[in-house]
């Protein structure tokens, strides 16, 4: 049994990447079981910016992966350049746990954007319509949250609980065809949970 501990900056992101991760795993390693961790929450600036609190919550992370495990670093891009913000932090979480695989992804620009990628196969889900086509690029929207908000027809969109239903439904083979830093979370998937 390989373990994969996750760091996350959201509160809907807790529950919603380990359901999202699960059925990463059903769907590209389905011979392969990897007992996905409760995430451990950070602040993004105090994570990024203060080595102290970095520290902390990679160590945490390579003591609940265990030997066989590895850490997964999901955050926002926002504004930042994904690739460039995550070799940063691979490096500086590898100079931390020498001993542990790690893996990080940001979602560009936010989580939501994943849901951007496959909007269509959340249409009629928790009030969330979307009739028109896919053809728009999900990375290009700055607020993606505020455009999920706009297409819930009966009510707010709430991070803490439309994040996990979206994130059990949503179309992962879409996702992974539109949008370049979800599919950065499946190749970091297969290369680290495919390994025997």
């Amino acid at each position: 049994m390989r373990s994969v501990a996750t760091i996350v900056e959201g509160d809907g992101e807790v529950q919603a990447l380990p359901v999202l991760l699960r059925r990463l795993g059903e769907w590209l390693t389905p011979d392969q079981y990897v007992h996905v961790a409760s995430p451990i929450r950070v602040h993004r600036d105090r994570f990024l910016n203060k080595e102290d609190e970095f520290r902390r919550h990679v160590l945490l992370a390579a003591a609940k992966a265990g030997e066989d495990g590895w850490i997964l670093i999901v955050l926002d891009a926002d504004d930042d350049c994904p690739s460039e913000l995550g070799e940063t932090l691979r490096q500086r979480t590898q100079d931390i746990a020498p001993h542990r695989k790690i893996s990080v992804v940001l979602a560009n620009r936010e989580y939501e954007g994943w849901f951007l990628a496959a909007c269509k196969s959340l249409d009629g889900h928790r009030t969330f319509v979307w009739q028109d086509d896919d053809t728009f690029d999900p990375e290009a929207i700055r607020d993606a949250k505020g455009w999920m908000q706009r297409n819930m027809t009966g009510g707010k969109y709430r991070e803490i609980i439309d994040q996990p239903a979206f994130s059990a439904i949503i179309d992962l083979a879409r996702a992974q065809e539109r949008s370049r830093s979800f599919r950065k979370l499946c190749k970091e998937w297969l290369l680290q949970a495919g390994q025997g």
